[in-house]
């Protein structure tokens, strides 16, 4: 049995899977949380001895790991040396939060399983195919280039298997489809995807641009930085503020979508503004891409909310009927957990929920990488 070792690296958890490559079934996973906390694993190397008992002896034939930023080095998943570490360590700058732990992950495996091939697999990679008129921002360019400023999207493992899995539900091979994705969780963005390739996406050279997110701004005036600023806010508060305090939080006092569509309804008029500034973003960028796309096949929503939450997608699409986006009300509210197609038989863009699987999409990638 071919089996893939599906590591998510957190700084305080470690989320993992076993994958049996052969028949893409997941035969056990976890996740081991508060790390560096009293009563709990130390760091992450101590969690990772607590996760070889789990696994029971078994030795997987290859660890694949996700790493958020690849910056403009990784293009595709990779074989882990310590040149690609020493890289990865490198590009901390651009996402401190994450690289750092993604990185320890990928240090207490390669100890845990000495000659066990390692690979990372990026969440930027998938975007590396957008055109420079799409990833440039319009800023001093030495500058730019000297600090590595560019767009560079994220949820990229999302958006491949997503991209493959509607192209087969719709029976067309996907290098003939144009789709617009939306991954709606606690973090969220868009893509639009021609030919199975990145052509635009919502997220920026971090994870805070773009769409309105749980606790994150998303797209905003970064003249208002510079007013807080005036006013004494530190850049510490500052990114305290619009990572952690804005978003449907920020507006709606509520960061959880499940629970502040409840408050709606139950006539909060904070959490009722907070789902209308979230939902007119969404169809922000629905226009947008509809016309950077030239028109879409399907419009596919997929990640926590985009799955689950049929208020929402109703909401993104409302009115569409001009545009040829057609919603089948029975279809979307019906609940399931599988791949679907939500809109009416004479929608000329169809309307799809697929469900995400990232660990999967990281094992088929890992395995590929060991192969070739």
């Amino acid at each position: 049995m071919i089996t893939a070792f599906v590591v998510n690296s957190g700084s305080s958890s470690i989320k993992w899977e076993l994958v049996d490559v052969d028949t893409e079934r997941r035969l056990r996973g976890g996740i081991v949380e508060r790390i560096g906390e009293a009563g709990a694993a130390a760091d992450h190397a101590q969690a990772m001895e607590g996760i070889l008992g789990e696994l029971g002896g078994e030795h997987p034939s290859v660890i694949g790991h996700r790493v958020v930023h690849g910056g403009n080095e990784f293009t595709r998943a990779t074989l882990v040396t310590d040149e690609v570490e020493a890289a990865i360590e490198r590009l901390a700058a651009l996402a401190p939060l994450h690289n750092p732990a993604n990185l320890a992950g990928i240090r207490a495996a390669r100890a845990a399983f000495p000659g066990v091939a390692n690979v990372a697999v990026f969440d930027t990679a998938f975007h590396q195919s957008l055109a420079p008129e799409a990833y440039t921002y319009a800023i001093d360019a030495e500058l730019a280039d000297a600090h590595s400023i560019r767009r560079y999207g994220f949820h990229g493992t999302s958006y491949q298997y997503v991209a493959a899995r509607a192209a087969s539900l719709l029976g067309r091979p996907l290098e003939q489809l144009k789709l617009i994705v939306f991954h709606l969780g606690n973090g969220a963005s868009v893509t639009a995807i021609d030919g199975g390739r990145s052509v635009d996406t919502s997220m920026g050279m971090t994870p805070l641009e773009g769409l309105v997110m749980g606790t994150r701004s998303g797209d905003i005036d970064a003249g208002i930085l510079f007013h807080l600023g005036r006013a004494g806010l530190t850049l510490p508060e500052l990114d305290t503020i619009l990572n952690r305090r804005s978003g449907l939080l920020g507006v709606g006092g509520i960061g959880d979508m499940r629970d502040i569509q409840a408050a709606s309804l139950a006539g909060d008029a904070a959490a009722t503004l907070a789902l209308d500034v979230y939902y007119h973003r969404l169809r922000h960028y629905l226009g947008a891409y509809l016309v950077q796309l030239g028109g879409a096949d399907a419009v596919v929503f997929t990640a926590g909310v985009g799955e689950n939450s049929a208020p929402t997608r109703a909401a993104a699409l409302a009115g569409l009927d001009w545009l040829g986006i057609s919603l089948d009300t029975f279809a979307n509210n019906r609940t399931s957990r599988d791949a679907r197609v939500i809109s009416t038989a004479a929608s000329a863009i169809s309307v799809l929920v697929v469900p995400t699987n990232e660990e999967l999409e990281i094992a088929r990638q890992s395995i590929a990488v060991v192969a070739a």
